[in-house]
């Protein structure tokens, strides 16, 4: 008998059906100008932030830099700069109005490390909480993410505002 379990997320096709690569999502999401619908929470001058379409938490965001690069040494100065300003902006928002006890913070680079995305560097802001590690994932092997994409986007967008 398996005990594999089955998840219905028909939202995953978007991303199943751009494993070539051929939709330039960092690219393009902040181009179309309807940034509730693509989760885009606050535009900076070099880079911009963004929920993850697919969380490993509730929370989870990324801070993309405009600038297509695929590794982190081909980042301009300025741009890495203002990717650590507003990582370190994020992490207050994410404390303060989502009360997260830590974060997991990173970038998947290349394909060797399995970036996803391996053309447009972007980094990884996972909110943590003692509490994310209940039994689900340790007896029923799934994950729980508490609260809908959007839900989370009109909560922390007003203070992503504030960032100017």
């Amino acid at each position: 008998m398996s005990h594999k379990k089955h998840l219905w997320a028909p939202w995953k096709m978007e991303y199943i059906k751009n494993k070539d690569g051929s939709q330039k999502i960092f690219s393009d999401k902040p181009n179309e100008g309807n940034d509730r619908e693509n989760f885009i929470l606050y535009r900076g001058k070099t880079c911009y932030v963004i929920m993850n379409y697919y969380p490993y938490n509730n929370g989870h965001l990324m801070v993309v830099p405009y600038e297509e690069k695929n590794a982190i040494e081909d980042l301009e100065d300025d741009t890495l700069s203002d990717v650590m300003q507003v990582t370190k902006k994020t992490m207050a928002i994410l404390r303060t109005h989502l009360h997260c006890e830590g974060f997991n913070f990173g970038a998947n680079i290349g394909k060797g490390s399995g970036a996803s995305i391996e053309s447009h560097l972007h980094f990884h802001i996972v909110p943590r909480w003692s509490s994310d590690t209940s039994f689900m994932p340790v007896v029923g092997s799934t994950k729980v993410v508490a609260q809908g994409l959007h839900d989370t986007y009109d909560l922390l967008k007003p203070f992503f505002e504030e960032l100017g």
